[in-house]
């Protein structure tokens, strides 16, 4: 199968898309300029940098019957729209009683990785799970990507697409075929027996490296990329943790309040998967501080391979 990069699967799924509806439009401040030669300026728009007013638009065109996705950059400049989103696009289909539908998809960077100092250098999809009526996608793959997009550019609902800035160069294998990925089904990349590693965006990578070197150690990891967070795939983690009997979940957003706060819970909530662990679950997280614009700081404080062996070789001890 060939490989492509994570950023040619996000374009392949756009171009698909666009092709396959007239009505997909795209706006940025970076113009897509692919898109816009092929598909041309009235659907493919380079926009002012001014976030409430450009998701406040695409909720309006989403209520009209256009399909907007909307790329506003870094996660931190959604917060300039949070009303738009969270207070309208959230909860404007239930207001309604269903009578309208608001497909609209929010594409946002995260993560650490580039030094780009504590308002940029955030991981905040946690913020917005808080938030019914948004569905959260956090692809790692190429192919993940690619088929997630694809299913968020047709769903019916607002989804907010939180790519990790440091996964655009990640080469895998993409089918050539049309396909897509439904939401809310995790995938085992990695299966094993001993411990249940949940990661999510990049430190999937970091949980498979783990993964090899406690595999040289005689312990077998089963890595479990969750892929959605809303809705989040409950049925696969606790099974896994059924199996092992053991978890760590690797995230770089902050501990606090966060995806992996909720993942453990999950597990630990449900008796049936509770009585079978055999040690108690940990999460390898980012602390809660600004993450410091210091290239030594920010790896100092966030996740990384040794954190989560640290963690692993704790909860195998157990």
């Amino acid at each position: 199968m060939r490989e492509i990069t994570y950023q040619q699967a996000v374009q392949e799924a756009l171009r698909e898309e666009f092709l396959r509806d007239e009505k997909t439009l795209y706006f940025g401040t970076n113009v897509n300029r692919e898109l816009r030669q092929e598909f041309g300026e009235a659907r493919v728009r380079g926009i002012p940098i001014s976030e409430s007013g450009v998701v406040g638009a695409a909720v309006g065109l989403a209520g009209s019957g256009f399909r907007p996705v909307v790329d506003i950059g870094m996660a931190t400049f959604g917060f300039v729209a949070m009303d738009q989103m969270v207070n309208q696009a959230a909860k404007i289909t239930y207001m309604f009683g269903g009578q309208a539908k608001f497909p609209i998809v929010f594409r946002m960077t995260v993560g650490t990785g580039q030094f780009m100092a504590a308002q940029h250098s955030i991981s905040p999809y946690p913020i917005y799970m808080n938030t019914p009526g948004l569905k959260i996608i956090l692809p790692s793959t190429p192919r993940d990507v690619k088929g997630l997009l694809k299913t968020a550019i047709r769903d019916n609902n607002p989804v907010i697409y939180f790519e990790h800035r440091l996964l655009g160069g990640i080469k895998g294998e993409v089918p050539e075929e049309e396909y897509t990925i439904p939401f809310g089904q995790a995938e085992v990349k990695r299966e094993g027996a001993d411990v249940t590693v949940v990661a999510l965006a990049r430190m999937v990578y970091v949980a498979l490296d783990a993964a090899d070197e406690m595999a040289r150690e005689g312990v077998s990891l089963e890595v479990i990329d969750p892929r959605t967070l809303v809705p989040l795939d409950r049925t696969a983690i606790r099974a896994s943790v059924a199996k092992t009997g053991r978890l760590v979940v690797v995230d770089e957003a902050c501990s606090t309040c966060g995806a992996a706060a909720e993942i453990i819970s999950l597990v630990v909530e449900d008796e049936g998967t509770y009585v079978l662990l055999k040690s108690h679950p940990k999460r390898v997280c980012g602390p809660d501080i600004p993450i410091p614009f210091s290239p030594p700081l920010e790896q100092y404080v966030a996740p990384d391979k040794q954190k989560l062996l640290l963690a692993l070789r704790e909860v195998i001890k157990k």
